[in-house]
């Protein structure tokens, strides 16, 4: 399969408008970023550089909205035939449960700044994106698994995966044997301890696709997460609240 690029799809209009761009001083260094990030020597400087660019910079017509769009089929795709081919004999429920974990929102904010995405990202300086609950860093990721699937096609993409994001960044065992279930067993542990828990649902001020839970251990918040649904929000939530708490998880 040629990559997009080589295809020539309707892409120019959106690229044209960051041409001029890609040849400044500052847009040349965050390129030299990106390629050291990626690996990949190109000359589509463009596509990389929109998938640095937050909506708050600029309009979400010229932004890495679509590219992150684009991305997480990617990433789902290529984490599905990963652990397809590891677990050979497990049911669709364990290699769907096991995906989600490895691709919710948390995780994927973890790896881009692992990967230093978070020093290169392109936003309105009011925009902060140093919270912990934004999800700018992993919409980049996602943005940047777009461009490379764009520049060098499928296969491109799916060795960058493996090569930057799962072999040097995901520890699949320890994934498969932690338990997942933390919202029970925070529950479980509340009414044995006699605390009062609840869950808090807050707007996400910078992605409004995003559901934001808080959980509240007797009116104190002890921990908080984003995803693109409440439920694995509320799982993410309750994991950070277990360990703050140090609940056992056995």
């Amino acid at each position: 399969m040629l990559p997009l690029s080589s295809q020539k799809l309707i892409y120019n209009p959106i690229i044209n408008n960051l041409f001029s761009r890609s040849k400044s001083p500052h847009s040349k260094e965050i390129f030299q970023k990106i390629r050291k990030i990626t690996g990949i020597n190109s000359r589509n400087k463009e596509v990389y550089l929109l998938a640095v660019t937050h909506s708050s910079s600029t309009s979400s017509k010229y932004s890495n909205e679509r590219l992150e769009y684009l991305g997480d089929a990617v990433l789902d795709t290529v984490i599905a035939e990963y652990l397809f081919k590891k677990y050979p004999f497990k049911d669709e429920g364990f290699l769907t449960n096991i995906r989600s974990r490895i691709v919710n929102r948390e995780s994927l904010n973890t790896i881009a700044r692992k990967l230093g995405l978070n020093e290169i990202i392109q936003h309105n300086a009011r925009t902060d994106i140093s919270k912990k609950k934004s999800s700018i860093h992993g919409n980049a990721l996602e943005a940047l698994i777009g461009a490379v699937y764009i520049d060098k096609g499928f296969k491109g993409s799916k060795k960058f995966i493996y090569t930057k994001i799962i072999t040097p960044h995901l520890d699949i065992a320890s994934i498969v044997n932690t338990p997942n279930n933390f919202k029970s067993i925070l529950i479980e542990w509340s009414q044995k301890e006699n605390k009062k828990i609840a869950f808090i649902e807050e707007k996400t001020e910078e992605d409004n696709r995003l559901f934001s839970i808080t959980v509240m251990v007797e009116g104190k918040a002890t921990g908080t997460a984003s995803a693109k649904n409440k439920k694995k929000a509320q799982q993410l939530a309750s994991e950070k609240a277990c360990k703050a708490l140090k609940v056992s998880l056995n």
